[in-house]
């Protein structure tokens, strides 16, 4: 059981901190053609999302001739990831979201717990300056799916299930009370499912889930809110770190393997026995409740936050640690995926190595355009990275300049370095292959479909 676990104090998520007819909704999905509000949020992810959005939107531009009806111009940001995937000339582009503070965009806006971003100076660089729940400094689009919003036409393109402070592991981010742990976001995607269906029918829904673009980003916390969370944590006491990494890729599987079969709107097989009925609703597992394509994001540079700068680091540098323990499980997600992928399909599950795809402009920021890597640009303390960013807090004036927003998410211009890669990165970043070659793909499909 190694642990040189030593944090005083606790950090708040991993990044902290009535509906119209199903006749006139079957009309409004066949003809969506521009919907808006879809997003990720947070660091890496939100923005990740936000970008990526951009960029598939401009690919698209150069094929919608040829795929004609087959797929929907969605608007910037989510939604258009999920014109990613190619559907028949009746499907609407999806785009569903689960995860941590990295990709949750307001859903812990509705519940009573410390890790939330609705107030300034978080989304300060949105078009009214207004902060929307995503932990970051720019805009924020597909809906949280707790907001009284996502109704009607807005179901259409997608949903964003994630929370600040949850993990892999349901005791991960216990110290929040009031979040949307990994499998009741599940059990949300089910219900989102049966909202929907009673809108445009069972076989639409099914259509539209099936090819829909998810991201799933979760593991920063497993580390940073539980096994490192404060010295001899219990996780820490029970598992060596690579038993831990075993477990948590343990788990993993079994999410993964429920969403699929969730978004596939089967029934799941018989149970073996009373005990394995029992294991299975709990669970909700990803392959049970699932979509065609799924990114999976890898753990970030845990070790290089400004949060972790201010604890451990004098000078700087990354905390040694927490960066070995990232090292240690990225490979092993990516390996996890690949073994997936070789049971339900090449290409079903993207792995996306997030902490490579930071290292570059965190080691040399300046060939980036970026001033510093370590100061987060809202905070207060050592490296700016102590406490919460709030309306007090020490706030650069130049985020572009900035590569960490606050003490743990990148800055709106750092994701679109990262979405850069998403799309055209080589198989040591995002693998099997790159969100371009994905488009390219299924719109050959597509394309011999019809």
């Amino acid at each position: 059981m190694t642990g040189t676990n030593r944090r005083p104090f606790i950090h708040t998520g991993h990044g902290y901190r009535s509906s119209p007819s199903p006749a006139w909704a079957r009309r409004r999905y066949k003809k969506a053609a521009t919907l808006q509000e879809a997003s990720l949020t947070s660091a890496a992810a939100s923005s990740v999302v936000h970008h990526i959005t951009s960029a598939v939107s401009r690919a698209l531009t150069l094929t919608r001739a040829a795929m004609a009806s087959s797929w929907l111009a969605l608007l910037p940001v989510l939604c258009c990831l999920g014109a990613l995937m190619p559907t028949t000339s009746h499907a609407a582009r999806a785009f569903f979201v689960f995860g941590d503070s990295l990709v949750d965009n307001g859903n812990n806006n509705f519940l009573l717990t410390a890790a939330r971003a609705d107030s300034p100076p978080y989304g300060i660089d949105t078009p009214d300056h207004r902060a929307t729940g995503r932990f970051s400094n720019g805009k924020n689009p597909v809906l949280p799916y707790l907001s009284p919003e996502l109704d009607g036409d807005k179901m259409l393109v997608g949903a964003n299930f994630a929370s600040a402070g949850v993990g892999i592991l349901n005791d991960t981010g216990i110290q929040f009370a009031n979040i949307i742990h990994i499998s009741k976001q599940l059990l949300y995607f089910e219900q989102y499912q049966k909202r929907l269906s009673s809108l445009i029918g069972a076989q639409q829904t099914r259509r539209l889930v099936n090819g829909a673009l998810v991201l799933i980003a979760l593991g920063g916390n497993d580390f940073v809110n539980n096994y490192y969370l404060v010295p001899y944590s219990a996780r820490s006491r029970e598992f060596s770190l690579p038993d831990y990494i075993n477990y948590l890729l343990s788990e993993y599987r079994q999410i993964l393997t429920v969403y699929i079969h969730m978004s596939r709107l089967l029934l799941p097989p018989p149970c073996a026995s009373l005990s394995d009925c029992h294991e299975r609703t709990a669970m909700q597992r990803l392959y049970e409740l699932g979509a065609r394509r799924v990114l999976v994001q890898g753990v970030g540079p845990i070790g290089c936050v400004p949060a972790e700068l201010a604890l451990h680091s004098l000078d700087g540098s990354c905390d040694m640690e927490l960066q070995r323990a990232a090292e240690m499980y990225n490979p092993r997600l990516m390996s996890l995926l690949s073994e997936l992928n070789g049971r339900y399909g090449n290409g079903v599950f993207v792995g996306v190595n997030t902490q490579r795809m930071h290292n570059d402009f965190i080691e040399d920021p300046k060939a980036y355009g970026f001033a510093t890597s370590t100061q987060a640009c809202c905070g207060q303390g050592r490296f700016n990275g102590m406490g919460l960013c709030t309306m007090v807090s020490s706030l650069c004036e130049d985020r572009d300049a900035f590569v960490f927003w606050d003490a743990f998410h990148p800055t709106e211009r750092a994701n679109r370095l990262i979405v850069q890669q998403f799309m055209s990165g080589s198989v040591d970043v995002i693998a099997p292959m790159n969100l371009s070659t994905v488009l390219a793909i299924d719109l050959q499909n597509e394309q011999m479909r019809t």
